[in-house]
């Protein structure tokens, strides 16, 4: 006879076998008994070593370090989101092997709300033997047969029909509706069809049927209908169990972590072929004789080790063996067994539920082993429902260990200390055992604390699943288009950007030359840029807003040192008399004198001036208006340095000579220039943008002179106001055009700047919104604030570093409830935007470049751009495109970019240096 460690199974004529010898004493029994049950019950040590073998297992799946024969396969479905709750529409669903020899068809109707639902039709087809050992076509005609004879009972309108195709047989998945059978189960050996996707064979029937417009948009396994048919509750489903004969699980992934993927954002659900998990290390301790010699009998002996420990197919068979053992040992019916109770799978998953029924399981354990040729006594059915307790609770325990590797694995991916959660569940175990949901919850509870999971029913996953999965893959489709084509028009392609580049080009020659243009090209007379020789202590101010700098900037060789003092503007100041101002800007600069110990010394000044000016000279601005809050009495109209010397005399003690007043874009390229003499160019891109750069001083006809360089201030800002850039403009940016403060001005910066970008983009969600497409149609609020979306927002949301997750706090944190696919259009949004915007910036570099190599003559320019500016500095790709954009444009200048530094400060130095240097050359 066996012992508790190992299980002989006795078979032989008769209905009923009992022992010879005597029977064990009631404490040997009772002990015997205590000792088999001892070994199905498991710790939560060896648990969590389920779980950790699992999840490492998983892991290595995702990265691609699969060995031969891995342990886990992690399959991508290419199911790329959950439902909204908004999708609605008519489906056919295919179901093909789920239920054996037959074949179901169904009409699956989504109205888009929960108040309302329609009962699907559905029709099954018994599949011929013939069929089923025929050819591939054979049983894909009869498929399409079975379709066309379904929709000529159920009439439809004459419409393009989506069908979502159920085909529950191993298959290796390359695309939603791309599908290569790996072979044959379930008594189907059909030719022809191993090796090839199935989706195609399908298509290629109904296509040879010709009766009906049938368009195959996915292929569905069943665990992935399971998580795709739950209901919408308060949290998402985003995991799918099923535990019917066998047992597996899907969840969405984040899709950068699943390599063979190939993808960056986004997310994707993965299917978790666990029942084929065999770490010995974490299994070997909870594998009993029972399953081994359940393994032993089975068709795929040492395979889907994890899968015979829970599925619906082994539960019964494994109770079968416990009572045997048992039986034979003499604990149970007196010590007789029978013929039925000896033949393999005469205990299936339907007897174990009835037995476990607290309600009727003791009369359902008389009946059935009455059927099974035995005759139980009252102890014989208490000690049988233990033994199908003992095995289910086993079952429940080792799939919660698994299912909490999945959603440490979700947690872990979504970097979420509480994650919050609802698992579909599907299948016979599921709908015929209370008790090992109960349990699978309480232990999925213990093992994972931190996680808050809701367990919802499937409601028929393979049907109304599989429609939805299809109804969610329209609704993806349906939504691409629609963005896409609200995006294309950013979309620029070489031509646009050559007729932009051309446009400019134009529009610098007509203002150079004092004609009506776009581009007021107005010279700086700022002559040189820096050559190195510059040397001398310089003092610079660099008045742009309530705040006012002064700073010391002394220039050696091959250094510039800077010591600066901020100084604020009180309000009352800014719009008091321009004598008080520029009295309290002098006081600012005695002070700075005194603590710098300069008192007395009168060193050159630039003076950077960032409100909108009129150049006489290099010493004179008239102020055309003040900007920024500022509204000092008696300034607009009047020279600006004139108004500093004024309050320099009145001081009196103080003396300053002021040389230069300096735009801050001309201090970008003067503050670059020193460390590049070949920087010839100065480029902002901040809250605005502008342009200068060195032109030759024969094309400036507002100066007098046929020899050397002048500066240029394009103020390219405007160009474009003359309308010619109305063949790129959308309705976007006229909405932002015209709810700005100076509606059809400055239409470049209106495309291109950080004060509009963020504007534009939110003008686009909110059209997109009003179609359906983002945030499930739901108006926001928070979108309808005008400036809610600041530039800073594409800046971060553009981030490489950024994982999906952050991207949807950051739109989170501005009022906005949405999903992981609202995420990823906003991202594209925010790039279609910025990308725009650069490539508009490079075409306008590319013309001045460009203008600049012809002037002097050359086959090759190379030349320098110094940038300043909070966009072109922090944006994560706006610099890089509009590089790319510039070498696309002009591909005979070589143009580095350099990222200035202090151009405010030691760029206004730095001019008022050069002034000096020629000076006193011109004096020599």
């Amino acid at each position: 006879m066996a012992t508790i460690g190992t299980v002989a199974l006795q078979s032989g004529e008769g209905a009923s076998r009992c022992p010879q010898e005597g029977m064990p004493r009631p404490s040997d029994s009772s002990q015997l008994a205590q000792e088999c049950l001892q070994q199905f019950r498991v710790t939560k040590t060896q648990l969590q070593r389920i779980q950790a073998g699992l999840l490492c297992a998983m892991e290595q799946s995702l990265k691609g370090q699969d060995s031969p024969a891995p342990s886990v396969r992690m399959l991508p479905t290419y199911v790329a989101s959950t439902p909204h709750g908004t999708e609605q529409g008519d489906f056919l669903v295919l179901e093909l092997g789920a239920t054996g020899a037959s074949l179901r068809v169904l009409w699956v109707t989504l109205t888009g709300t929960k108040e309302r639902s329609v009962e699907p039709k559905s029709q099954e087809f018994v599949i011929p033997q013939e069929v089923m050992l025929g050819s591939g076509q054979q049983l894909f005609d009869f498929a399409a047969r079975c379709l066309s004879a379904f929709l000529d009972a159920h009439p439809v309108e004459n419409q393009a029909l989506k069908l979502g195709f159920n085909f529950s047989f191993p298959c290796h998945q390359t695309g939603l509706d791309k599908s290569t059978l790996i072979s044959w189960t379930k008594g189907f050996r059909c030719s022809g069809v191993e090796g090839q996707d199935v989706v195609q064979l399908l298509r290629e029937a109904i296509q040879r049927q010709g009766t009906y417009s049938i368009d195959v948009v996915a292929m569905v396994n069943d665990t992935v209908g399971t998580m795709m048919g739950c209901d919408l509750g308060t949290r998402p489903c985003e995991v799918g169990l099923v535990v019917d004969a066998g047992t597996n699980v899907c969840y969405m992934e984040e899709a950068r972590h699943v390599k063979a993927l190939d993808e960056d954002r986004g997310r994707s659900c993965v299917s978790v072929e666990w029942g084929s998990f065999c770490d010995d290390e974490a299994l070997g301790p909870v594998l009993t004789a029972f399953d081994r010699a359940l393994d032993h009998k089975s068709l795929i002996p040492g395979a889907q080790r994890f899968e015979k420990m829970i599925g619906g197919l082994y539960l019964g068979e494994l109770v079968r063996l416990v009572l045997v053992h048992l039986a034979q040992h003499g604990v149970l019916f007196g010590g007789c067994t029978s013929d039925a109770l000896l033949r393999q799978d005469s205990i299936l998953l339907e007897h174990v539920a009835q037995m476990e029924d607290p309600a009727t399981g003791t009369a359902c354990v008389h009946e059935i082993l009455q059927g099974l040729g035995l005759s139980p006594e009252a102890s014989d059915a208490e000690l049988v429902q233990r033994v199908c307790e003992a095995v289910c609770t086993r079952a429940a325990q080792l799939c919660a260990a698994a299912l909490a590797a999945v959603l440490a694995r979700l947690q872990h991916s979504r970097e979420q200390q509480t994650l919050h959660v609802a698992v579909a569940t599907g299948g016979r175990v599921f709908e015929r055992h209370p008790r090992f949901h109960r349990t699978l919850k309480e232990t999925v509870m213990l093992l994972l604390p931190e996680c808050d999971v809701s367990f919802i029913p499937s409601v028929d996953g393979g049907g109304r699943g599989v429609a939805m999965v299809t109804a969610v893959a329209a609704r993806l489709a349906a939504h691409r288009r629609i963005l896409e084509e609200t995006l294309a028009p950013f979309q620029l392609d070489f031509q646009q950007l050559t007729v932009v580049q051309a446009e400019m080009r134009e529009a610098m020659v007509r203002g150079l030359r004092g004609e009506a243009s776009s581009l007021r090209m107005l010279p700086t007379y700022v002559r040189a840029t820096p050559d190195g020789s510059e040397r001398g202590d310089f003092l610079a101010l660099d008045l742009g807003g309530t705040n006012f700098r002064v700073l010391l900037v002394r220039v050696a060789e091959g250094s510039v040192q800077i010591i600066n003092q901020v100084y604020s503007i009180p309000e009352c100041v800014a719009q008091g008399s321009g004598q008080q101002l520029f009295d309290h800007i002098v006081d600012c600069i005695v002070d700075f004198q005194q603590r710098q110990g300069l008192s007395g010394q009168s060193l050159p000044l630039g003076f950077t001036f960032s409100f909108p000016c009129k150049q006489l000279g290099l010493d004179q601005g008239i102020l055309l208006n003040w900007t920024k809050g500022f509204n000092a009495s008696g300034c607009e109209g009047q020279d600006v340095v004139y108004l500093l010397r004024e309050a320099i005399r009145r001081r009196q003690a103080v003396e300053l000579n002021v040389v230069a007043i300096v735009n801050d874009t001309v201090g970008t390229m003067m503050s670059c220039g020193y460390d590049d003499p070949r920087c010839e160019m100065g480029l902002i891109v901040g809250t605005g943008t502008n342009a200068c750069y060195m032109e030759e001083l024969r094309n400036v006809a507002s100066v007098a002179g046929n020899s050397g360089h002048m500066c240029i201030n394009m103020e390219w800002g405007a160009f474009g106001d003359d309308g010619s850039l109305g063949m790129l403009s959308t309705c976007f940016d006229a909405s932002v055009d015209q709810a700005s403060i100076n509606p059809g001005k400055q239409r470049f910066e209106k495309m291109i700047s950080g004060m509009y970008l963020g504007e534009i983009v939110r003008h686009i969600l909110l059209h997109l919104t009003s179609l359906g497409v983002l945030f499930r149609g739901q108006k926001t609020q928070c979108l309808q604030t005008r400036d809610i979306f600041k530039t800073k927002f594409l800046s971060e949301i553009e981030s490489d570093s950024l994982a999906l997750r952050q991207v949807r706090a950051i739109l989170e944190d501005l009022g906005l409830t949405l999903t992981s696919d609202d995420a990823l259009m906003v991202l594209e949004v925010c790039q279609a935007v910025s990308r725009r915007a650069a490539q508009l910036c490079g075409a306008g570099v590319a013309a001045v470049v460009e203008k600049m190599r012809e002037n002097r003559g050359l086959q090759e320019l190379t030349v320098s751009v110094g940038v300043d500016g909070t966009l072109y500095k922090l944006h994560p790709h706006f610099s890089r495109l509009v590089s790319a954009t510039v070498r696309e444009l002009a591909p005979h200048c070589t143009v580095t970019f350099l990222q200035s530094e202090d151009g405010s400060g030691k760029g206004a130095a730095l001019v008022t240096a050069v002034a000096c240097r020629l000076a006193q050359m011109s004096r020599v």
